[in-house]
Order: C-alpha cells, then sequence, then structure tokens
C-alpha cells in the first residue's frame, strides 16, 4: 500500500504572468505514458522540450499507433511533474489548474490532449483564460470540471458501510468518473475514529484508513470483491438489524403526499440504487407509526390562544 498522492491545490496567488512557450517546430509525435497524472504532467515537459506537438497522447495500457509512425514512450518523472505543475502558476490560477487535476480524473476519452490544449492555450495567451467560453476546450475543461464536482458530491452522499465481524466498515462504490482521490479527505476527516474502506468496482481499487493514514489499494483478482456488498459470513452479526433501521428510517421521514419520483431520480440517479441500504428490498412490510389518537368524539380540534385548554 502507498499513501495517496494528489496535486497541491491550495497555493499561494498565481505571479505574475509570463506569456510564451517554445515554438513547436518539430515533426509531430504520438506519445505514450504510464496512466498516471504525474506521467501526464512529464509529458507535457517532453512535448516543449523536444518542440514537438502531440499527434496523440495515451495510456501505454490503450495504445493505437499509426501506420507509419511508432509511438514515444515517455518515463514519467516525478521532478518533471513537480515542476511542469508548478510552472503552470505563471498561466493559471490554483483553481484552474485543480481543473486540469479533475479533468484527467474524469477518464474523458480526449482528456490527455484536451489538457495539452489547455495549458498551451494559457502559455501563449497575455490574459487568463479561465472564463474564455468562446474557446472550446475552455467550455469543455469547465463542463468536465463541473461533471467532476457533482460526482464528488454524490459520492460524499450516497457511500453506504457495512460493518464486518473484524471492525472493518466496507463500502462498494461504481462512480462514473474516478473520484476516489477527491473523497479521501472527506471520509478521513469524517470517520476518523474507525477503520474503513471503499472499494472502486469499475476501476478495480480502493482507499483503505488504518486510524492513521488513508491509502491506496489493489486487490488480486481472486480476492476483490465482485458483488455490490459483502457475504453475510463476514458480516457483524448486528448488521442485518442495522440495515432494517436505517430502511425504518428512511420510510419514515418520507412524505407520501408529496412524492415526485422525477426530482427523487434527478438528485438520486438510479444507477446508484443498487448500493443504498434504504433502496433494498424490505425484509418486513412497512407500518406507519400509530402514535397520533382522535379525540374521543370523533372531532377534530384546533388549539386555541389557550393552548388547547
Amino acid at each position: 500500500m502507498k499513501p495517496i498522492r494528489r496535486p497541491h491545490t491550495a497555493l499561494a496567488p498565481a505571479a505574475p504572468r509570463r506569456v510564451g512557450a517554445p515554438v513547436l517546430t518539430a515533426a509531430p509525435r504520438d506519445y505514450t505514458y504510464d496512466g498516471t497524472f504525474e506521467g501526464l504532467l512529464t509529458v507535457l515537459f517532453t512535448i516543449y522540450d523536444s518542440r514537438a506537438a502531440p499527434n496523440s497522447i495515451q495510456p501505454e495500457a490503450a495504445v493505437q499507433g499509426g501506420l507509419f509512425a511508432a509511438p514515444a514512450p515517455t518515463e514519467t518523472s516525478e521532478a518533471l511533474a513537480a515542476r511542469v505543475w508548478d510552472g503552470l502558476v505563471n498561466s493559471m490560477d490554483a483553481e484552474a489548474r485543480t481543473r486540469l487535476y479533475h479533468v484527467f480524473l474524469s477518464e474523458d476519452a480526449d482528456r490527455e490532449m484536451l489538457v495539452f490544449r489547455y495549458v498551451d492555450l494559457a502559455l501563449r495567451s497575455p490574459q487568463d483564460i479561465a472564463e474564455n467560453y468562446a474557446n472550446a476546450d475552455v467550455r469543455r475543461v469547465q463542463r468536465l470540471a463541473q461533471q467532476m464536482f457533482r460526482e464528488k458530491h454524490r459520492m460524499e452522499a450516497f457511500v453506504r458501510f457495512e460493518k464486518t465481524q473484524d471492525e472493518l466498515f466496507h463500502a462498494t462504490i461504481e462512480p462514473d468518473m474516478d473520484v476516489l482521490p477527491l473523497i479521501a479527505a472527506h471520509f478521513t476527516k469524517r470517520y476518523a475514529d474507525q477503520r474503513w474502506l471503499i472499494y472502486d468496482r469499475r476501476r478495480h481499487y480502493g482507499l483503505y484508513y488504518d486510524l492513521t493514514r488513508t491509502d491506496v489499494v489493489q486487490f488480486e483478482s481472486a480476492t476483490a470483491p465482485r458483488g455490490t456488498g459483502l457475504s453475510a459470513t463476514v458480516l457483524d452479526e448486528r448488521e442485518p438489524l442495522f440495515k432494517v433501521l436505517w430502511q425504518a428510517y428512511f420510510d419514515h421521514v418520507n412524505i407520501p403526499e408529496r412524492k415526485n419520483l422525477k426530482l427523487h431520480r434527478r438528485h438520486m440517479p438510479l444507477r446508484y440504487w443498487k448500493y443504498l441500504s434504504e433502496k433494498q428490498p424490505r425484509e418486513t412490510r412497512f407500518q406507519p407509526i400509530a402514535n397520533k389518537q382522535p379525540p374521543a368524539d370523533g372531532t377534530r380540534r384546533l388549539p386555541g390562544p389557550d393552548g388547547g385548554r
């Protein structure tokens, strides 16, 4: 297990802008990298260092080479990646750089080239491009960043933990985007007094908090969780009761007269329901609480100024 590493986003205000970037005069290349954000930043350094514009930038695991051009592999350098990340402060503020990281995590099919085009535009522009919505790339970066923010917010709201016999709280998720690096701080702070694991089934890795720090963990295929939950044999014996209690709470706070499924599905999309306890089949039928008795004569009375006395 290795600790989570994220780009620094809380930095000092941007330094005075320095406009200019090397002219890319060499023959274009097809670049490949290891699929990490540090690897992509290293590719950006290589592009300007060699002055060779990219025809494409692809993860090594998904390389599709051309007929006559061989991909140019780029070895990831954390030193060069940090140099690029810190250097971008001269062309954009911390919020704009964070959006680039979110674009990378979005797993958009064109994310690498989109990041390059955005960075190149920022380097060559005398003004801040963050609100230059006349540019298609700026609009696309903004849109992906907004989608990532919504997905992050939903994961922080929709994660449901199950307690195992060894006191580990486990949750399975399957988000549309790679949000685990963005939700780590939230869950580390909120559940600092208990061990927990959040596993992303789609990307086959998870976050594990051991009461001291949060690490990225990966499972071998034989041990990775396959379903939407854990086997009943490893759950705490009280977990079924907790599930029933949660469902009862959900039922009792519901107001049938204000039912609006369209709005409900907008705020809680259907694709998340399989991981939510309140959306699972009820083991016991819901019965309203019978704690409101009518007056003895059958009439309804409203309290007066004296409180009904």
